[in-house]
């Protein structure tokens, strides 16, 4: 037990807590709920990667080029490194995808006007109508699933979601601030 609690003095200095048995309970406390959290958010996320799976396959796409398409769908053409960077993937796994993808006709690559090197992604008008069947499904389908749930607790989810977005970007930021002072 007295390792554990090393451990966890260690965690509270860097933190900053001074009082020791204080810090203790807190820091567990904090160590505990972080477990629990994260816990929850993944059997989360495999339930919707399941859901999802099981609709964009009905389209006879994987979750990864249905995740290409939507971005494209969204946001417009852009080039190779920008679409793996939006969905954090490497650049070869996006080639790979798009490859795939414009042989099915939804997606095509143009290069850009300005600079030849630079080649862009961008969706077709068969991926439209695609999308518009998909976003019908997927959406309705989603929209179902939330209205089961008291809509005052879809606003704290919602609200708590959005807390945990910001202090992950902050952190994505003073993380990479970090990396480089190293």
């Amino acid at each position: 037990m007295r390792c554990k609690y090393s451990i966890v003095y260690s965690y509270a200095k860097q933190l900053g807590w001074k009082d020791r048995p204080f810090c203790e309970k807190r820091l567990l406390n904090v160590i505990n709920q972080a477990t629990d959290i994260l816990s929850a958010y993944l059997k989360v996320t495999q339930h919707l990667s399941q859901q999802f799976r099981h609709h964009f396959g009905q389209l006879n796409l994987t979750f990864p080029q249905a995740l290409v398409l939507t971005v494209l769908g969204e946001e417009g053409p852009m080039p190779i490194s920008e679409l793996a960077e939006r969905t954090g993937s490497a650049n070869s796994t996006i080639s790979g995808i798009v490859d795939r993808l414009e042989k099915l006709g939804l997606l095509k690559r143009e290069r850009s006007n300005k600079d030849r090197r630079v080649i862009y992604v961008s969706s077709t008008a068969e991926y439209t109508a695609m999308r518009k069947k998909a976003t019908t499904s997927v959406n309705g389908y989603f929209a179902g699933l939330i209205e089961k749930i008291d809509p005052t607790d879809r606003q704290e989810i919602l609200i708590a979601l959005g807390k945990l977005d910001s202090v992950l970007r902050e952190e994505e930021k003073t993380g990479a601030c970090r990396q480089k002072r190293l």
